[in-house]
């Protein structure tokens, strides 16, 4: 028997994928989790050979989460169920470790046969966003994309200084090669861009 851990945010979400794997005979979900944190503090109790992940949670992203089994040597395989097709996001997800990428419009069948390839030391990937992920390169350093996220939620340089233990001058520095970088006019537009690509 497969155990399987669900970490999703939408509580409808969460059962319904819960009701259809249970009805596959070699597959019982163990736990369910509404954000990456609790998913993470879960794991280990679960004894979960497979994490099945949305990306956008409170607290933990799933991209987090899978970045912390991966440096935590944890032996749980990931596989990302999301609804964004983004190439930036698969990328990230790809180096964090993650075996599996779906989007929720695929049909279920699909994800229980995910899962049990994952088990077996296999990938699933969906093939279009993987020839996408590799021909569109995150042109954003790490301290660019924390600064980006910074200012998408409305900081100021002095406050994003603060927050990064950085000086303003320098945060502007940042924001300015961003925003360069991405040929827009102002951090806000920027900052917009790069989550639509997946980048932050």
């Amino acid at each position: 028997m497969i155990k399987v851990m669900l970490a999703e945010d939408q509580s409808m979400v969460l059962g319904a994928i819960a009701a259809l794997l249970d009805l596959e005979d070699d597959l019982t979900v163990v736990a369910r989790c509404s954000n990456g944190s609790e998913a993470l503090n879960k794991l280990a109790e679960s004894g979960t050979d497979i994490l099945v992940s949305d990306i956008e949670m409170p607290i933990m992203s799933g991209l987090d989460l899978a970045q912390a089994i991966k440096d935590q040597g944890l032996a749980t395989r990931v596989i990302i169920l999301t609804t964004f097709a983004r190439p930036g996001y698969l990328r990230r997800a790809l180096d964090a470790g993650v075996r599996g990428y779906l989007l929720k419009d695929a049909p279920s069948e699909r994800l229980a046969q995910a899962i049990r390839t994952v088990f077996k030391g296999g990938k699933a990937i969906d093939p279009e966003l993987a020839l996408n992920a590799w021909t569109e390169e995150n042109p954003l350093t790490d301290r660019e994309r924390e600064v980006l996220r910074n200012a998408e939620k409305g900081a100021t340089a002095r406050e994003i200084a603060e927050d990064l233990n950085l000086s303003p001058g320098t945060v502007r520095n940042y924001l300015s090669e961003a925003i360069g970088k991405l040929d827009c006019s102002n951090r806000i537009e920027a900052a917009r861009l790069a989550r639509q690509k997946g980048w932050l």
